[in-house]
């Protein structure tokens, strides 16, 4: 599928910070399979792009950020046409999760199903006070398909992850904080400004240091403490073979602010 020219998103690049707006805004932005193609093609140019320092992702529109998967689409699919769909579904929130740059979704609306499970494919995630979230699969009689059982439990506990799925319910901005799925609900039209802020301050700091730190929190997320223990020796003592540790540290020491260059 060609992806050069890009119907349903939109990727832009000003000062390190991209923006990946998914752009079906009649449709509530929800993914359908040329959609889910065309974010894969924007995250190939931000994993190779080293001028990308951070990502941010969200909704064209006032009422959605994704509402969810495109159900119309999915209502002509078959068991083996709804497998391909489901593995479109992972490889995109798979490849999001393992950039080695920040990402953040800027919640604007409706973040319900395959929008959700976008959303937390994210490394920090911030709502809007209109934001609706959930995962409900079941009132469709279906379940999450591009990751939601698992990621979802990761982020709320099992018996929370349990009720929200077994249940469909959608869950208000503050309600979706409370529970861990978003860090901080912000005045709806401060959100993009305030993300992007974030981003640029992130961006601000070592790159190569960001994306060690990033691989070592997420590798340890899932083994023992000592194993993840294990992965933090190893990056922090390669960082000091890198050019920006020691532009960070002569910095410091000349008490001036560092140039990273990400090598």
């Amino acid at each position: 599928m060609d992806v050069t020219n890009p119907e349903n998103v939109s990727f832009e690049v000003t000062d390190g910070i991209g923006v990946l707006t998914v752009a079906r805004e009649r449709a509530l932005n929800a993914l359908n399979d040329k959609t889910l193609h065309e974010i894969l093609g924007v995250l190939d140019q931000v994993r190779i792009d080293r001028n990308v320092r951070a990502l941010v992702l969200t909704g064209r529109g006032e009422k959605a950020f994704v509402a969810g998967a495109d159900i119309a689409e999915m209502a002509e699919l078959g068991p083996l046409q709804a497998r391909r769909f489901a593995d479109l579904g992972h490889r995109v929130c798979g490849r999001l999760e393992r950039l080695e740059v920040p990402t953040l979704a800027a919640v604007n609306g409706f973040a319900l199903g395959g929008g959700l499970e976008l959303a937390m494919a994210c490394d920090l995630v911030y709502a809007s006070e209109r934001a609706r979230l959930g995962q409900p699969e079941v009132n469709l009689g279906l379940i999450p398909g591009f990751g939601g059982t698992q990621r979802l439990l990761r982020r709320v506990g099992i018996m929370r992850a349990k009720e929200m799925i077994f249940t469909g319910a959608t869950y208000g901005a503050e309600q979706a904080r409370d529970m861990g799925l978003v860090l901080e609900v912000v005045p709806h039209a401060q959100l993009l400004p305030f993300c992007l802020e974030k981003a640029r301050l992130i961006a601000s700091r070592g790159p190569v240091a960001v994306a060690q730190a990033k691989r070592a929190i997420q590798a340890g997320a899932d083994v023992s403490l000592a194993s993840g223990c294990e992965l933090e020796r190893e990056a922090f003592a390669l960082l000091f073979g890198t050019a920006d540790a020691a532009e960070g540290m002569r910095a410091f020491v000349e008490k001036r602010s560092p140039s990273f260059r990400g090598a």
